[in-house]
């Protein structure tokens, strides 16, 4: 696991969060602070609290996610100056156990989710870096604590990582 990464996304975390839920997926790139500060010295003071080894995170407040993520991120290509990128979702889901009476069709499926008594919602921050690192946070909308893990949504790691080719 890498520290800066995971630090990276606990501060996206906080930030999205400040905005409150039911937001739109948010992308950032995530480039080294010494890069940043050296490329930016004006940033300086306001990254003095930010450890010079890590990763500042820069939202890209055009990004809009589209009726399909995976396409989207598909068609993004980062250039070399940013060492690694993080979404920030938010997702509805059924506890184990109840997603087997869903739908088959996926948009029928989404209706019963979201309408759905026992559903949960959930923020992911997952995040990938050019050398092969990635991670994932995530915060239920009724909890305080933050699930971390690698492998927390595989295929979205994927999909980013891709972004960074």
């Amino acid at each position: 696991m890498n520290d800066a990464l995971v630090a990276a996304l606990v501060e996206v975390e906080r930030h999205v969060g400040r905005s409150g839920w039911d937001q739109p997926a948010r992308l950032f790139a995530l480039v080294r602070t010494v890069d940043l500060i050296a490329s930016e010295p004006g940033l300086a003071e306001h990254l003095s609290a930010s450890p010079v080894d890590g990763l500042s995170s820069i939202e890209q407040e055009e990004f809009t996610a589209g009726a399909d993520l995976g396409e989207t991120l598909a068609g993004i290509a980062w250039p070399p100056a940013v060492h690694g990128c993080a979404l920030a979702i938010e997702r509805l889901f059924l506890p184990a156990g109840l997603e087997a009476d869903l739908p088959a069709d996926p948009d029928r499926a989404a209706e019963v989710v979201a309408g759905h008594p026992a559903r949960l919602e959930l923020r992911l921050v997952v995040g990938a870096t050019r050398d092969g690192g990635g991670h994932g946070l995530a915060r239920l909308r009724r909890g305080e604590e933050l699930i971390a893990g690698d492998d927390l949504a595989p295929g979205l790691l994927a999909a980013l990582s891709r972004t960074l080719d």
